[in-house]
């Protein structure tokens, strides 16, 4: 009987088959330039020959502090094909944390783009590792035409693709590690479900170093879709680029779309066709989802972790949903959902690790298992002991499980108010404040209190031109919550953000607000 090869997984294969099938298609936009999947594939074969000569083995640790452009792609792609490991930089990461990040990764290359080479610099001075500049006349696009391929098989789907840092809010960031059989499976989950084809155009509005840019890095390439990079945010330009390049999807945190909706470019005419987009990060209010659809967008909600390659579920959509009124549609909007088309069932258990009922009520804790769920934090057991429920990785994420199947998350297990002895979801006082129409987006932390021993306090971002008190805000929030929820205080200001959208919480439990 004859024994045909067994081929590992890894998302490598994604780029090499665009270079067969869409080759003469376009495969990046990057500002002014233009690269199509033959020479993209070419580049990314090229510095694995690069990477060879500057010394990088297989399982040597690459690190790379890029924006979003070609060469990010390109290094998701030449470092697993060197058969390399490689280490994503937070670009707004302090010095002193990236070189954290490069010294506990053991990383011996830091390859960079001309934005961020004085960072770069420093954390090279400081760790001793070696600085590859990209950019044009660089050593980078020298060795691009000069080197020769030396790329390795990936011969374990199940090694070591990457390390991706938490953002390390609440201490020192942990390193993630993914690898090969995970991106591509994960690679798969997502073109699925969002429903991609040759005649997408994709706007980057996603950091690529985030969860590899939710493994759409290697996706996008996969079914001859166009990258289109976007190097910064600007609420501005991405609406110039919507129009002008004819994007079809993109996806960001619910901070990001808001910026999207406050721009002055909401004010042209709505997309044609409509824009297709994926949100996570944090749960987007109802109020947010009605503002996207009025101007042209899709919105899906994906609920993942770095620890789950990114969405490990999606709010999957039923066409019998079709029929009820645009406030109801945004309710079930807002929700995490179900299990991508890889992963295993979600799971919402007790404190002993029992599943809670499905009843939309109980809260529990979201676990997670499967394909997509990390290897474990690179040199600490103990974190990884930490999360580890029985084999099923424990997210944090406080949530309910609906009769339909539907996750739906309630809060952070760290951002629950315990105030007078009740438990409070800081997300159900968000979405009543974002309810307000002079309301942008809103944010709510517990502090510490004699009487009650926490109690809310709201930080509320207005729109322009709109005037707004606390006792409006408090009023408000009165009409659909009880009063133990209302916030005691309410400051009005921007909020602080990660790189990624995510509103920091942490910064806001450390400022200092008049008692009210």
């Amino acid at each position: 009987m004859a024994a045909f090869t067994f081929r590992e997984l890894t998302p490598t294969d994604f780029l090499r088959r665009a270079a067969e099938v869409y080759g003469d298609q376009m495969a990046v936009v990057d500002g002014d330039l233009r690269i199509g999947y033959r020479d993209l594939h070419e580049r990314a074969l090229a510095l694995t020959g690069v990477l060879a000569d500057l010394g990088i083995e297989p399982g040597d640790r690459v690190a790379v502090l890029c924006v979003n452009s070609h060469v990010m792609l390109e290094m998701h792609n030449a470092v697993p094909m060197r058969g390399a490991v490689l280490v994503p930089l937070n670009i707004r990461l302090s010095v002193d944390e990236m070189v954290h990040v490069v010294e506990h990764s053991g990383a011996s290359l830091l390859v960079v783009t001309p934005e961020l080479l004085e960072q770069a610099e420093l954390v090279a001075l400081r760790t001793g590792v070696h600085l590859l500049e990209s950019g044009p006349g660089s050593a980078y696009e020298s060795g691009v035409r000069s080197a020769d391929p030396q790329p390795v098989p990936c011969t374990d789907e199940r090694s070591l693709l990457g390390i991706n840092y938490t953002s390390g809010t609440t201490g020192r960031p942990k390193g993630v590690m993914i690898h090969h059989r995970g991106a591509y499976l994960q690679s798969l989950s997502l073109l699925v479900h969002l429903g991609m084809d040759s005649r997408s155009r994709y706007l980057w509005t996603v950091p690529m170093f985030h969860c590899n840019g939710w493994c759409l890095t290697w996706a996008l390439s996969g079914i001859g879709a166009v990258h289109v990079a976007l190097r910064a945010i600007d609420p501005d330009h991405i609406w110039q680029l919507i129009r002008e390049e004819g994007i079809t999807h993109l996806s960001a945190a619910p901070t990001v779309l808001t910026m999207i909706a406050e721009s002055d470019g909401a004010k042209g005419p709505p997309p044609e066709p409509r824009v297709a987009v994926t949100t996570g990060g944090s749960p987007p209010s109802p109020s947010l989802l009605v503002r996207m659809d009025s101007l042209g967008f899709d919105v899906t909600h994906l609920y993942g972790l770095t620890e789950t390659f990114g969405p490990i579920a999606i709010n999957e959509w039923q066409r019998q949903w079709d029929e009820l009124d645009d406030q109801a549609k945004s309710q079930l909007r807002a929700r995490q959902g179900v299990g991508n088309v890889i992963a295993e069932p979600l799971r919402v258990v007790d404190e002993a690790g029992a599943d809670v009922p499905r009843d939309g009520e109980t809260i529990g804790e979201i676990v997670a298992r499967g394909n997509d769920v990390m290897l474990g934090y690179y040199r600490d057991d103990e974190a990884t002991a930490q999360v580890d429920l029985e084999g099923w990785f424990r997210t944090g994420d406080l949530a309910v499980h609906a009769p339909d199947g539907y996750v739906e998350i309630r809060d952070r297990a760290k951002d629950i108010i315990i105030t007078g002895g009740e438990n409070v979801a800081s997300v159900e006082i968000e979405r009543a404040i974002d309810s307000h129409p002079a309301v942008v987006e809103s944010a709510v932390v517990g502090m510490p209190d004699d009487k009650w021993g926490e109690v809310p306090v709201a930080f509320v971002t207005v729109r322009n031109g709109a005037v707004l008190t606390a006792d409006e805000v408090v009023a408000h929030v009165r009409t659909t919550l009880a009063g133990f929820k209302v916030p005691r205080r309410v400051v009005f200001s921007e909020l602080p953000k990660t790189s990624t959208g995510k509103i920091q919480k942490q910064v806001l439990r450390a400022t200092e607000v008049p008692a009210r």
